[in-house]
Parts: structure tokens; C-alpha cells; sequence
């Protein structure tokens, strides 16, 4: 009989248009924009943590949206006037109130579930060799949050039945979670306005852009932890008949609050934690990735055993030795860690990110005679004075007659005039005595791993610098 009733729930009401929203939405904003989501390794499908991270992201837009869904289904009985009729009937108040808000429940973690399953299947066939479990935490907080929100929405709406209630629902929710979000502060990890465990009471996580990067247990168990305190609010609300219920009905979201504060970490560096597993090293020969791009060192330790002999040609003894996958955090903006001995490999240098074969080798040339101190990804915008330099310091090691770029030339007014600068440095560096060229690359390469200033492209030509 329940089954049948809760079929019709699913069939005649706004429960399933919830789960819509959610898998709609949510697809809609990942597969028609093109946006930060689809690039570098920390991309929604690119890894298992960060597909379930950057779905964690978008609850920023539907966990308002379900909660005022639910304050909408939540005021069914009172529009159609049938409060004090459903009262007098000897079903009890708990029962009546389960079906609405398990079909809410039900539908919920079918569209949420259905998007899991999406990036799970594009994660599968993508390049990642790293599968783990660790990620369904992630997730299982997300489908919890948007059950806890819509019931809390119904709960809400049965104790307030007035038309405004739905629209200020999701106000208030959506200014919540704004204040809450805990966004990129200074430091490498994220930050906020509000105090760290008080913020992580929002079920939102910041854009993920640090693929090694998860959350942390005390996080999982916290928000576990308020958001049943909230849903059982939200039950509690919802099956009420009495004031005095009524009253009795926020006792579980406080509780849980309160425990959540005292489970959930004080501090950011406690919140957002390094994956051990993805971030541990494999290394083939003096080749070295994390685990989580394996996939990726037989072309890097292939191309890496040229890039260190040319290095080694024209560097001599002061050559480095080793190439490594960089696992270091660090604010956007920050400068690297530089090492003269080792050659740090960044897959979302926009170098390095898609190179393969010869392209991949003068990647990693560059890398070793003029490192760059600041990112050059989609999230760090690196100058074209760097690419310039680099260029013209990988050609001359690979003896090249021209000056090959290593990325396309830009065609705004800067770039123009940085590679109208190249074309003049190139010839005038040629031209010098051998020895006197190679201690213009050693200058940058001094310069750039010790990021103490800049090296400007005159000073390759034989000039003094600015």
C-alpha cells in the first residue's frame, strides 16, 4: 500500500521535478559553459576526488533551490485546505509526513546520483589510472545536505504555511551559504570572512584547483552530523500537530550543530587535507609522478632522458638530475619552490599540460634552463616575456637555426612587442662567442631558480639590464 501511495507521491507532485533540477542544472552549468571546470587536473572528470569536489561546488545554486522546492511541497496540505481534515484521520502524524518526504528524499538522491554517475563515467574513460573510494564521503555529504535541505524546506513551510515562506527560504539560504563559502584566501588553503569550523556547517566546498587536495574526516563526520540533525528538524516540523511540538522540533538541529562545532577542525590546514595516497611518488629511473597522474610518466620518463642530456650538454656539472611531478601548495600567485638539481613538472602549466613527443622534450629543456617562478596555467596567467625567454633559451640548446616559440604568439599589443623583442634577442645571442652565450643562459637560469628578479630578453642580446 505504501509503495503504491508513494508512487503516486512521485507521480502527481513537485517531488521528482527536485531531482530535475538538480541533475539538469547541474549538467547544464558542466557540458554548455566552458569554464575552469573542464580544464587542468583538478577538472571535473580529470580525477575521482575532484568530480565529486567540483558537484560539492554547485550546491552553492541548489541547495537553495531544493530547500525552497521543498517549502513549495510543503505546502500542499495548507493550499488545498486539508490541514484539519488529514488531522482527524487515525493515520499518525509521522506516517503521514514520511511519504512526501521520502518521494522528496528519493528523488533527490536519484538526480544527484544520476550526476555522480555521469562524471564517474567520463572520469573512467578519461586518462586517470588512480581509482580510489575515498571520494564517496565527498559525495554522500552532498546527497545528505540536499535530502536535509528540502526536508528542512517542508518542515519549515508546514509550520509557516504562507506564500512568501518558499521565497525568503531561499534567500536566507543562499545569503547563508554566500557568507559561509569559504573562499581562496592568502594562504594555500581556502579561507574566509567567517570562523573555519562555523563555515564548514555549509555544505559547499570552494573551486577545487589543487587535484591532491580532499577533505578531511573530522569534515565528513561534522557535516554528517548537523545536516541529520537538520533533517530530523525538518521530519519533526513536518509530522508536528501540536505548538508544543513545534517547539520541540529544533532540539535536533541545535544538538547537532553544536556537536558539529566540536568535531569539525579549528583550522583551515585541518579542513582541506593532502590525499597521502594520490600525492605519493612513482618513479621510473630519475622520472617521478604522484600516483594520481601514473598514467603519465612512461611518455615523461621517454622524453625526460633527452631533456636531461641536452641539459647536461650545455649545462655541464651545475645540470639537474632529476625530474619531479610538483606536489608543493601554494597560494595563487606565490612563487614556486625552485631547485637547481631537479627539473619540477607542473601538469597544468599550460606548457606541459597537453605535450607529448618533441613538443613534451622542449617542455622540459625549458623547465631546466629558464624554471618559471609563478604558474603559467588557466588559473595563474604567466606572462609572455617568460615563454619568450624559454623559447629562445631551448632553441639555442637544441643548436635550432630559427627561433621555434614553444606557444603560439599572442596577438594583443604586449605580446606583439614581446616576440618583436625575441626576434631581435635571438640573432644578436647567436652571434656571440659560445662562451659568452652560454653565461647569458646561465645568468637567467641563476636568476629564474633563485626568483630573485627578472631577467629581461636584452640581456640575452648582450645588453645591460633595465
Amino acid at each position: 500500500m505504501n509503495g503504491r501511495v508513494l508512487r503516486i507521491e512521485l507521480k502527481r507532485s513537485v517531488a521528482p521535478w527536485a531531482g530535475v533540477v538538480v541533475l539538469g542544472g547541474s549538467l547544464a552549468v558542466f557540458c554548455l559553459i566552458d569554464g575552469i571546470w573542464w580544464k587542468g587536473t583538478a577538472g571535473w572528470t580529470a580525477q575521482w576526488t575532484s568530480m565529486a569536489m567540483w558537484t560539492r561546488y554547485l550546491l552553492a545554486f541548489c541547495w537553495p533551490l531544493v530547500v525552497g522546492m521543498g517549502a513549495v511541497y510543503g505546502l500542499r496540505d495548507s493550499r488545498s485546505r486539508m490541514a484539519e481534515l488529514l488531522t482527524t484521520t487515525p493515520l499518525p502524524a509521522w506516517r503521514r509526513a514520511a511519504l512526501p518526504a521520502g518521494a522528496m528524499a528519493l528523488a533527490l538522491a536519484a538526480g544527484f546520483g544520476l550526476l555522480v554517475l555521469v562524471g564517474g563515467v567520463q572520469v573512467t574513460l578519461g586518462a586517470t589510472t588512480y581509482t580510489h573510494l575515498g571520494w564517496l564521503p565527498i559525495s554522500f555529504v552532498a546527497a545528505l545536505a540536499l535530502v536535509a535541505g528540502a526536508v528542512f524546506g517542508m518542515g519549515v513551510a508546514r509550520a509557516l504555511p504562507s506564500v512568501l515562506t518558499p521565497p525568503a527560504l531561499v534567500v536566507l539560504v543562499l545569503m547563508l551559504t554566500g557568507l559561509l563559502l569559504r573562499q581562496s584566501g592568502d594562504g594555500a588553503l581556502p579561507s574566509g570572512v567567517a570562523p573555519n569550523r562555523l563555515a564548514q556547517l555549509s555544505p559547499v566546498t570552494v573551486e577545487p584547483r589543487e587535484m591532491l587536495l580532499t577533505l578531511s574526516g573530522a569534515v565528513h563526520l561534522g557535516q554528517t552530523l548537523w545536516l541529520l540533525g537538520l533533517l530530523a528538524t525538518g521530519f519533526a516540523l513536518l509530522s508536528a500537530v501540536t505548538r508544543r511540538a513545534r517547539l520541540l522540533a529544533v532540539i535536533p538541529v541545535l544538538a547537532g550543530a553544536a556537536v558539529a562545532l566540536l568535531v569539525l577542525p579549528a583550522a583551515a590546514r585541518d579542513t582541506y587535507v593532502v590525499d597521502k595516497a594520490a600525492a605519493a611518488l612513482v618513479c621510473d629511473g630519475p622520472v617521478c609522478v604522484t600516483q594520481a597522474n601514473r598514467s603519465r610518466l612512461p611518455e615523461l620518463a621517454l622524453r625526460s632522458k633527452e631533456a636531461l642530456r641536452v641539459l647536461h650538454d650545455v649545462l655541464g656539472d651545475k645540470a639537474p638530475n632529476s625530474v619531479r611531478e610538483d606536489t608543493e601548495l601554494r597560494a595563487l600567485g606565490d612563487e614556486r619552490e625552485l631547485s637547481g638539481d631537479v627539473v619540477l613538472v607542473d601538469f597544468d602549466e599550460r606548457l606541459l599540460a597537453d605535450a607529448t613527443g618533441g613538443k613534451l622534450t622542449r617542455a622540459l629543456i625549458a623547465q631546466g634552463l629558464a624554471p618559471n617562478c609563478h604558474g603559467n596555467n588557466d588559473r595563474e596567467q604567466g606572462g609572455y616575456a617568460d615563454v619568450a625567454l624559454q623559447s629562445i633559451a631551448v632553441s639555442w640548446a637544441l643548436h635550432d637555426s630559427q627561433l621555434q616559440p614553444l606557444e603560439e604568439k599572442g596577438s594583443d599589443a604586449y605580446s606583439l612587442k614581446v616576440w618583436a623583442d625575441a626576434d631581435v634577442a635571438w640573432p644578436r645571442l647567436t652571434a656571440l662567442p659560445p662562451a659568452e652565450q652560454r653565461s647569458r643562459i646561465a645568468e637567467v637560469r641563476a636568476a629564474n631558480v633563485s626568483c630573485t628578479g627578472y631577467i629581461e630578453l636584452s640581456v640575452l642580446a648582450g645588453e645591460a639590464s633595465r
